[in-house]
This record gives structure tokens, sequence and C-alpha cells, in this order.
């Protein structure tokens, strides 16, 4: 498995970036996919969707449900392309020089991609404290969707640990 696990992170990567997930659109398509990916390793996660119904959030818990856990948080959204100076498609995933370039590859869409990578070694490794992954939406313009999903995670009877958020040097 572990021989695998760069190209399942390579193709996550360029299926995630192909989505043009900008905050003024909608990321139900990424979440559909993601959904569909974790269903096929028997995993699945609850919705948090916002007032429109164009976005939600996704709410995923690998292993024990009963215990506090650790929370891998990652966002889907991404910032615009207008304007800017892009020599390739920013929804393509292209590799340069041994780097991989696209919209969101550095935020925050590889880090989400990772974690969606590692869930099949998270299945097998009997894990005695769940990892939760908290994937929201309209971060980049000031972290709307992680709001409903804090207060979701609030009302339940057992609370992570703690979080570790992907997000990229530098950023906030």
């Amino acid at each position: 498995m572990q021989n695998q696990r760069p190209d399942r992170i390579r193709k996550l990567l360029a299926d995630l970036v192909a989505f043009d997930t900008i905050s003024d659109r909608s990321n139900l398509p990424l979440i559909d996919y993601i959904e569909r990916y974790l269903a096929s390793l028997g995993v699945s996660g609850q919705r948090i969707v916002d007032d429109t119904g164009q976005k939600s959030s996704l709410w995923v818990t690998v292993g024990p449900e009963d215990r506090a856990g650790l929370v891998l948080s990652g966002h889907t959204d991404v910032v615009p392309v207008a304007g800017q100076d892009w020599s390739h498609n920013p929804f393509e995933l292209v590799e340069r020089d041994g780097r991989l370039y696209g919209r969101g590859t550095t935020d925050m869409k590889g880090f989400v991609a990772v974690c969606l990578a590692m869930v099949p070694e998270m299945l097998t490794a009997d894990l005695k404290t769940p990892i939760n992954l908290a994937i929201s939406y309209d971060e980049e313009i000031g972290c709307v969707g992680v709001r409903p999903m804090l207060r979701d995670v609030a009302r339940k009877p057992i609370r992570p640990l703690g979080c570790f958020v992907g997000e990229r040097p530098g950023c906030r």
C-alpha cells in the first residue's frame, strides 16, 4: 500500500485541482467526488450544507467513534484566477522541474489530497484514537464554512482533542 501512496496522492490532487471551486461557486461537485472516494473505502461522512444549498463542509471520522480524536482540517475553495498570468489551465495539474502546479495545490487541495490518500492506511491501522477530517468551504473569504461545522462539533457528546490545520506557511 505504501508504494502506491505517491500515485494515489497525485491522482487525488489532480482530481481536486480540476474542480473550479473559486469561492463564488459551488463546491458540491468536489464534495460529491470526496464522498464517492470515501464510500469506495467503506467510509461515510456528514455534510454540513450552507443556507443556499450550494456549498457544504464535510465531517468524516475514521476509527472509533466513541472517543475523542484528532482533526485534520482543510478547505476546498480557492482564490480567483482572473487577471493572473497562468502559462497553463490553472484547473489542470502540471508538473515542471519536479514541482506540481495548479490552483489550490498548496492552499489547500494538496493537504486535502494527502489526508484522503492516507485513509486506506488509517483504516488498516487499528486506530485507538479516531482521526476526523474537517473539509470546509469559503476559507478564502473569511472562514465562512468552518463556522457551522464548529457549531455542529460543539454539540456532539464527544469533542475532538485537537486540530491540525494544513494551511500553507505564511497563511493565517
